[in-house]
């Protein structure tokens, strides 16, 4: 208790004599002194003292505890206490499984673990895939140039074959120029970059694939996305934009859309786009990928489709695997456009150039379709039966466009989360693989994926598929889909 009472004394001592020293210092005559006409305050002699002493301190060394090497054994208890970060996230069970392994070519029937299925889950859309003049053109180039360039096409790894390509696309299109890219998703995400630099403004439809998704991203760009395939929500964005950002007629403007969507099948309506970008000054990237070959009249694209000049659309980009039956990707439109990428798309001065034959099966399959119109009409006339015939499924339904060559079924009612969607569709698809012998995927999405869309069944339609295939495929689709929903009920 005494111990108690003297701290209290002390500590109110001490309260005291500081006070006395602060009074002392306001009333100090120098407190009052008059320096030039100026009258000296005693909070000015206190605020003097307090930087005097702030300069001192800053002044000294600051305090390093003495250097001391660590024992071994210190070293081993931290070694044992240090759990690394995982390089990767955690592997789930759905990661864990395998895809189906095809064992023949992605033709539209295709060998899997030892038996012979229907194939709808490659875009072989006109059924060039292993097609007789294809392989006699990779032949002859393989003898003539061997596999690979060894090189970009700006460090020796341009080959005459490349320019022909290139020449052959543009022709075939009515574009002044094209540029080749080794792979196909590779031209979307080099492409954009190329074009759209950082403080430019992006209008993009939410459904875009990953690809598109991926060029925004390495461009930095201002990304404004609008409903999917909604012409009111994208007229309503633009005008929004404009209005309300008063420096946006001095950037650089882009609308990015696909012309038939990976992500739901759906064609997007490229006149009304077209009269949009006229109206609010901007420049339109259309990425083609799923519709070069096979939309319009003689397969020349969504622009044929709509009768849209082609050089109202500033900047075409599209894959050749999937029409072409090769590999690889091409952006097309004016010379400005083309040569610019030659020095500034990473994609194409950075990766060494496309193999050869690929670009001789481009060139040759480009020449097939030309010679055999009827491929486009086969196509459409087997999209047509196979929606014909998915009509009524029970707990699906078709969200694609009748012309789109991705047929894409949809959860009439979702189970209320993306992984149980996918189960669900997962389950569909290995029961028609394994009772029926149909090769269907889900619409999996990477975990970089930003597209919100409903997951779905894709099945992509061949104009090699025979009435048969047809038939097969959206019966055992129908079957299945009977016994797995009605289960559920």
């Amino acid at each position: 208790m005494e111990l108690s009472n003297d701290v209290v004394t002390s500590f109110m001592n001490s309260l005291k004599n500081a006070s006395d020293w602060l009074t002392f210092a306001y009333d100090a005559p120098f407190a009052r002194a008059v320096v030039f006409g100026v009258p000296i305050g005693g909070h000015l002699f206190v605020e003097g003292l307090l930087l005097v002493v702030i300069l001192f301190l800053l002044s000294q060394k600051s305090y390093k505890p003495p250097k001391r090497p660590l024992t071994n054994k210190e070293i081993d208890e931290l070694c044992d206490e240090w759990t690394p970060e995982s390089l990767i996230p955690p592997i789930t069970e759905e990661m864990e499984k395998e895809p189906p392994v095809l064992e023949s070519a992605a033709g539209p029937h295709t060998v899997i673990n030892g038996k012979e299925v229907v194939n709808f889950a490659s875009a072989n859309y006109l059924g060039l895939m292993g097609h007789e003049k294809l392989l006699e053109s990779c032949t002859s180039s393989l003898e003539k140039y061997g596999v690979g360039s060894c090189g970009p096409r700006g460090f020796y790894g341009t080959i005459d074959v490349h320019l022909d390509c290139e020449a052959r696309i543009a022709k075939f299109l009515g574009t002044p120029d094209s540029i080749l890219y080794s792979y196909g998703l590779s031209t979307t995400f080099s492409a954009i970059p190329a074009f759209c630099k950082k403080g430019d403004i992006v209008i993009v439809d939410e459904g875009v694939h990953w690809g598109i998704q991926n060029g925004l991203y390495l461009s930095r760009s201002t990304i404004v996305y609008f409903k999917h395939n909604n012409m009111e929500s994208l007229k309503n964005t633009l005008e929004k934009v404009t209005q309300d950002n008063k420096r946006a007629k001095k950037l650089r403007r882009y609308i990015v859309v696909e012309s038939v969507y990976q992500n739901s099948g759906q064609v997007a309506p490229l006149d009304e786009i077209i009269r949009l970008k006229e109206k609010y000054l901007f420049r339109v990237l259309l990425d083609e990928s799923n519709s070069f070959g096979v939309l319009g009249e003689s397969g020349r694209g969504l622009t044929e489709h709509y009768k849209v000049p082609i050089d109202k659309v500033d900047i075409i980009t599209a894959a050749m695997g999937h029409a072409l039956a090769s590999e690889g990707g091409f952006c097309t439109g004016s010379s400005r456009v083309v040569d610019h990428q030659r020095l500034s798309s990473s994609g194409y001065v950075f990766s060494a150039s496309l193999p050869p034959y690929l670009a001789s099966a481009a060139i040759t399959a480009i020449d097939v379709i030309e010679a055999n119109p009827k491929l486009l009409v086969k196509l459409r006339d087997n999209i047509k039966a196979l929606c014909t015939g998915l009509s009524g499924i029970q707990g699906l339904e078709i969200a694609s466009d009748i012309l789109s060559p991705i047929v894409f079924l949809v959860l009439k009612k979702s189970t209320g989360s993306l992984k149980s969607d996918l189960q669900l569709l997962q389950d569909i698809a290995d029961q028609v693989l394994k009772e029926h012998s149909v090769f269907v995927v889900p619409s999996k999405r990477s975990t970089l994926d930003k597209c919100n869309l409903p997951v779905g069944i894709r099945l992509f339609v061949s104009a090699a598929h025979t009435e048969s295939d047809l038939q097969k495929a959206y019966e055992s689709l129908k079957s299945v889909a009977a016994s797995v929903f009605t289960g559920q009920n």
